[in-house]
């Protein structure tokens, strides 16, 4: 069984895969420090954000180190360069100010950050999601590891987090709980380019549709279920709707963060099939609760704490974790063990080593 169809089938839960399938994500000074000891400099897949950018890159890297996945999105147009300040801060396709960061670039400044009028939302200059070169990598990717590895169309940034990111988080929460009127127009937006670039991904080939935004803090939901019911399920139905309508077989993959199992319902009610990542350790995510109540609906991705078991944890305890997760999260199938987040530099290449070596041993069906 290759990775491909190992995943395909741990995920589908149609019937047990060989083992466990194992995917990870990580931090540039990981990478590079990777592929220093393999031999293999890092490329990287240029994005509109940062931490999408280590996801989409270093997929041969990634591979040889043990992961059964692939995964690949939309880079920057064909000749586009982020437009720089005076002061070293770049300027996004969305109009955000970026300055560079401890981890990642952070957010300085927003298009819509002062008062906004629908209109406003309007006339702002949308990047083009199929613009000219902006899947070039994607394509590389698809054709060199499509035939061996389940390839993830990464889509995260769907909705919510983009919106709030062009508008800052405090702001965008009081409009929206406000009524604002360009809060929806400024959903619609975000909503259209997110159905563009995952349909060009359908129809490139890939094997699953991870959107993603975290709608979780570390003890409970950012907003209440009530709102997000009223204000995204439709329009995250609306999402899966189209990309299943370009592929049927086309996974519905989600990322969201923090603590969010109250909706985790209604996400399988409009067409969720693999949870991500499953975050340890926070109100709702105990993994025997989550297998027993949707086990049979849903398929979990990740579930390994990388805030504190991967970066002080000894290869033992991560060799434990991997073991207990797999014994619950991947009984009869349904599970793919990864870190909940990019593993980050505070993490040894030891334990990375670690965490993919315990599947190996451990995620065997027999």
């Amino acid at each position: 069984m290759n990775s491909k169809e190992r995943v395909r089938t741990a995920l589908t839960r149609t019937s047990l895969p060989d083992r466990v399938p194992v995917q990870f994500d990580l931090c540039r000074s990981l990478l590079e420090a990777f592929g220093a000891q393999y031999g293999m400099p890092v490329q990287y897949n240029r994005s509109v954000y940062e931490d999408v950018t280590y996801r989409i890159s270093a997929n041969d890297l990634r591979t040889a180190m043990g992961s059964d996945c692939v995964v690949v999105g939309a880079g920057l147009p064909a000749g586009y360069d982020h437009p720089k300040t005076a002061d070293g801060c770049i300027v996004n396709e969305f109009g955000m100010v970026m300055k560079p960061g401890v981890l990642y670039y952070d957010v300085v400044g927003m298009p819509f950050s002062g008062p906004t009028t629908p209109d406003d939302v309007r006339a702002f200059p949308w990047p083009n999601p199929v613009a000219a070169g902006r899947f070039d990598d994607a394509i590389r990717d698809i054709a060199r590891f499509k035939d061996d590895y389940f390839i993830v169309g990464d889509l995260e940034l769907t909705m919510f987090e983009m919106a709030w990111h062009m508008t800052g988080m405090e702001k965008f929460m009081v409009d929206m709980s406000a009524g604002e009127e360009y809060v929806g127009v400024l959903l619609d937006k975000v909503l259209a380019y997110s159905i563009g670039v995952g349909k060009k991904l359908v129809e490139l080939g890939v094997d699953g549709i991870w959107a993603g935004d975290d709608f979780g803090a570390q003890n409970g939901m950012l907003i209440s279920p009530r709102m997000w019911r009223r204000i995204f399920k439709p329009r995250m139905a609306e999402l899966w709707q189209e990309l299943k309508r370009a592929n049927p077989d086309v996974m519905i993959m989600y990322h969201c963060d923090g603590a969010i199992s109250p909706i985790l319902g209604d996400l399988i009610e409009i067409g969720l099939e693999v949870f991500n990542p499953v975050q340890p350790n926070v109100p709702g995510h105990d993994p025997e609760a989550l297998k027993s109540q949707f086990g049979d609906r849903l398929s979990f991705w990740g579930a390994i704490d990388q805030q504190q078991l991967l970066p002080f944890g000894t290869p033992e305890q991560i060799e434990a974790e991997v073991k207990a997760k797999i014994e619950v999260l991947g009984k009869g199938g349904g599970y793919m063990c990864s870190p909940a987040h990019i593993v980050q530099a505070d993490t040894s290449m030891e334990n990375v080593e670690a965490m993919i070596a315990a599947v190996h041993q451990h995620g065997a069906y027999t």
